[in-house]
């Protein structure tokens, strides 16, 4: 008998097998269903094991972006500087204001010509108090025959401050000086005295030499040239007269600037992160990453499960449906 013939009459053949054995094949079958259940349980056990550690590499991730974002903001100017508009050269103390001082001003010289000027920072405790500063600085002003050339005040809750440039006659600038100084608290002062004299002797010098020689001039018969000259020279004359007599006007007001401010407004301090800032910075974002993983974790979860069931139901039929043959 061929090889061909003889698996074509075992196909042919049908077999019957024992009662006994296809208990014992179905016994063998439902006792290994069982093990699958467990590794479901293990597998489950796991994935709990897993999510922490997925949750704590989120947060761990988010927390060094975060980091790197800070330390970027401040390595790029992320912090703004403050530009203080006045420079006070002694200012006291911001919560105890020390008494105003006498204001030390030099009185201006009688008898040569300067260009007198003088600064003053004063404090005072109110907005309301640098509004009737202005005022009264004015009014000294124009009772002392002076006028203002510039006046800015401005005003914001606790905070106020005003520049004022006032003009005074030279002679009542110690006067001035003084009844400004007594509007407030003395935070800085400054005077600034040039003199001029040396300049106008030289300038007048020159004046009286062009005269002499414009008097030569005109003693001599007069001819074109001469007459071009008398004229060249007197207008020298006149322009050197009148950048005189500009300087000697200039001179006679002097330039006082003051500077009127509340007290600077304290900033909150900031305190120093304490040693375990970062531990509890660490919990916050894992808490974060956690709740991600979750969100994201137990839909993936339940397909799986569902993909799971749906196997085992389908081998369980197909067991039974071999076991169910005769």
């Amino acid at each position: 008998m061929s090889q061909r013939d003889l698996v074509a009459e075992l196909q042919a053949a049908r077999i019957q097998v024992p009662v006994e054995v296809r208990s014992r094949v179905r016994a063998i079958a439902a006792e290994a269903a069982a093990p699958p259940s467990h590794r479901f349980w293990r597998r489950r056990r796991s994935l709990v094991l897993l999510v922490p550690v997925a949750a704590a590499l989120v947060g761990a991730l988010v927390l060094t972006r975060q980091n790197g974002t800070e330390n970027d903001r401040v390595a790029h100017g992320g912090v703004a500087a403050t530009t203080v508009p006045y420079r006070a050269e002694a200012a006291p103390s911001a919560a105890v204001p020390a008494p105003s001082a006498k204001a030390l001003a030099p009185a201006p010289s009688s008898t040569r010509v300067q260009r007198y000027g003088a600064t003053i920072g004063l404090q005072v405790a109110s907005p309301n108090a640098v509004s009737n500063a202005v005022k009264k600085a004015l009014a000294i002003a124009a009772a002392l025959g002076g006028h203002p050339t510039s006046v800015h005040a401005s005003s914001a809750d606790k905070a106020g401050v005003a520049d004022l440039v006032l003009r005074i006659p030279r002679r009542h600038v110690q006067e001035a000086v003084t009844r400004l100084s007594q509007l407030g608290t003395i935070t800085s002062e400054q005077v600034d005295v040039q003199d001029l004299q040396a300049g106008l002797d030289a300038t007048a010098r020159r004046i009286e030499r062009l005269q002499r020689q414009l008097a030569t001039l005109r003693a001599e018969p007069q001819t074109p040239e001469r007459d071009r000259a008398i004229a060249a020279i007197t207008s020298q004359v006149e322009r050197l007269q009148r950048a005189e007599a500009a300087t000697v006007r200039s001179a006679q007001l002097a330039t006082v600037r003051l500077h009127v401010a509340t007290p600077p407004v304290a900033q909150p301090a900031h305190h120093a992160h304490g040693p375990l800032h970062g531990i509890g910075t660490a919990a916050y974002w894992t808490a974060i990453g956690g709740a991600y993983a979750l969100a994201f974790g137990i839909p993936l979860i339940a397909v799986g499960l569902l993909i799971w069931l749906i196997a085992r139901t389908v081998r369980r039929r197909r067991v039974d449906a071999l076991l169910s043959r005769p």
